[in-house]
C-alpha cells in the first residue's frame, strides 16, 4: 500500500471509528447502569425502613419482584453492552422507559402521587434531555408524565398505623428533604460524568473530521502532482532523445566539453525522469513494474545511496543498526518519506546530517537528526499540521504534513523534539508486518 491509495483506504478507515467505535453510548449506558444499582439500593433501604422501622404496610413481596426485575435488566444490560460496539439512542430510550416503569410501580404501592420520591422522575427527564434527541426526550416526559397523573388517580394508599398527623406531615416533609438530597447529588455526579463523555465524543468527532480533511487535501494534491507528472513525461522523454541525437553528432562528439555538458544533462533528465517515476508510484498510477524484493537493510542501504547521489553531497552520517535483517517489498511510499525527510534536514543543516536505522522489536526506526535551528515551539506543537514551515513561502510546510499522513496510513507513526545541542530529531516508526514479505504474500 502506498502514497494516494494508503491516503483512499486510511480515509475510509478514519469515517468507521465514528460510528463504529464511538463509544459515548456504551459509556453513558454504564452510567444507567450504575445509576440504576444506587437506584435498587436506595429501595431497599427506604422499604426497610419504611416498612420495618416506621411499621408502613407494604406488600413487601410485590415490591420485592420490581426490584429482582431492576437487578435483571442491569445484569443483561452489562451482557449486553459488552459485546457491542456502540449503543443507540433507542437502546437508551428503551432502558430509561423500563427506569420510568419500574419507579411507577414501586410508587403505586406506597402511596401512589403523594409520595415524596415520585419527583424522582425529574431525574429521568433530565438524563432523557441530555442523552437523546428532542424526540426521545419528549417522549419520555409525555411517559412519566402520563404515569405521575396515574399515580395520582390509582394506588395503593401508605397506612402508617399509631402515627398521628403531625407526625406524618413530618415523615412526609422528611422524605421530601431526603429525595431532594439525593436527586441533587445524582444530577451532580451523573450529568457531569455524562457531559464529560459527550465532550469526548464531539472531540474525537471534530478530531476525525479534521483528520477527513487533511486526507482529502493529500488525495487533490496527490492527483495534481500526478497530472503534472503525466505531462511532464513527454518533454523529458522529447529532451533525452534531443540529446541522444546530439551525442552522436560528430560536431559535438569531438569535442569534450561539450560531450560532457551533454552526458551532465543525460544525467539531470534521468534525474527528472525518476522523480516523475517517484510521484506516478506513490500516486498508484503505475501498474507495470514488479515490486522488487529485497531486506529491510538492502533497501535502507540503496535509498541513502540514492540519496547521496541524487543531491550530490556527502553530508550524510548513516548508520544502519538495523538486525536481524528481515525480508521485504520495497516500498515507495516509505522510500518517498525517508526522502523528503532527509531533504528538510539537508536544507536546514547542509553540513551535518544523521539518519540512523534500528530495529525496535516489530517495528522499524528511522531517526534522523541535523544541526541546523530546529523547530519552533509552535511548530513542534502543530507538527505533522499543513502549511506549518519556517521557510517563509507560500504553501510550505507541506513536506512533513504528506510525512505524517503517510506514515498513518501505513500504521506508523512520525515524531519531531529539538536536540539539547541544536538541531533537530525526527523520528520514523513503522510495524514491520506492513513491509514483510509475508505479509504481502497474504494480500
Amino acid at each position: 500500500m502506498s502514497g494516494i491509495a494508503a491516503v483512499r483506504d486510511g480515509a475510509a478507515r478514519a469515517f468507521r471509528p465514528t460510528f463504529e467505535g464511538d463509544d459515548a453510548g456504551r459509556k453513558n449506558m454504564l452510567l444507567i447502569v450504575q445509576l440504576r444499582w444506587i437506584a435498587v439500593a436506595g429501595q431497599v433501604v427506604t422499604i426497610a425502613v419504611v416498612g420495618l422501622g416506621f411499621g408502613a404496610a407494604l406488600p413487601f413481596a410485590t415490591m420485592g419482584l420490581v426490584l429482582l426485575a431492576q437487578v435483571a435488566v442491569n445484569l443483561a444490560s452489562l451482557y449486553w453492552v459488552q459485546r457491542r460496539d456502540r449503543v443507540t439512542a433507542p437502546a437508551l430510550l428503551l432502558v430509561l422507559v423500563f427506569d420510568v416503569a419500574a419507579l411507577t410501580a414501586q410508587l403505586y404501592m406506597s402511596g401512589g402521587g403523594a409520595n415524596p420520591f415520585v419527583a424522582l422522575y425529574l431525574l429521568q427527564v433530565a438524563l432523557a434531555a441530555l442523552l437523546l434527541e428532542a424526540r426521545f426526550a419528549w417522549l419520555i416526559v409525555a411517559v412519566a408524565t402520563a404515569c405521575y397523573i396515574g399515580l395520582t388517580l390509582e394506588y395503593e394508599p401508605l397506612q402508617v398505623p399509631g402515627r398521628s398527623d403531625y407526625e406524618l406531615f413530618r415523615l412526609h416533609s422528611l422524605g421530601l428533604l431526603t429525595c431532594f438530597l439525593l436527586m441533587a447529588g445524582l444530577l451532580v455526579v451523573f450529568l457531569t460524568r455524562i457531559a464529560a463523555n459527550l465532550r469526548e465524543r464531539d472531540a474525537r468527532i471534530a478530531a476525525l473530521r479534521q483528520s477527513a480533511a487533511e486526507e482529502d487535501h493529500i488525495v487533490r494534491m496527490g492527483l495534481l502532482a500526478s497530472g503534472a507528472a503525466h505531462e511532464l513525461g513527454t518533454p523529458l522523454s522529447s529532451l533525452s532523445v534531443a540529446l541522444g541525437d546530439w551525442e552522436r553528432m560528430p560536431e559535438f562528439a569531438n569535442d569534450p566539453d561539450r560531450a560532457q555538458e551533454i552526458a551532465e544533462m543525460q544525467a539531470e533528465v534521468k534525474r527528472c525522469k525518476s522523480i516523475v517515476t517517484g510521484i506516478l508510484m506513490s500516486a498508484g498510477d503505475i501498474r507495470g513494474e514488479a515490486p522488487r524484493v529485497t531486506s529491510a537493510r538492502e533497501f535502507l542501504d540503496a535509498l541513502v545511496a540514492d540519496w547521496r547521489t541524487g543531491r550530490g553531497t556527502v553530508s550524510l552520517n548513516y548508520s544502519n543498526r538495523f538486525e536481524p535483517d528481515l525480508p521485504i517489498v520495497s516500498d515507495e511510499a516509505l522510500k518517498q518519506v525517508v526522502t523528503n525527510v532527509l531533504d528538510n534536514a539537508l536544507e536546514a543543516s547542509p553540513r551535518y546530517v544523521e539518519l540512523t536505522a534500528d530495529r525496535a522489536q516489530d517495528a522499524l526506526l528511522i531517526t534522523v537528526a541535523d544541526r541546523g535551528p530546529g523547530f519552533a515551539p509552535g511548530m513542534l506543537a502543530e507538527f505533522g499540521r499543513p502549511y506549518q514551515s519556517t521557510k517563509g513561502r507560500t504553501g510550505g510546510g507541506l513536506g512533513l504534513f504528506l510525512v505524517v499522513n503517510v506514515l498513518r496510513k501505513l500504521g506508523g507513526s512520525a515524531t519531531a523534539q529539538n536536540r539539547p545541542s541544536g538541531g533537530a530529531v525526527v523520528t520514523i516508526r513503522l510495524p514491520l508486518d506492513v513491509l514483510s514479505l509475508e505479509r504481502r504474500d497474504d494480500r
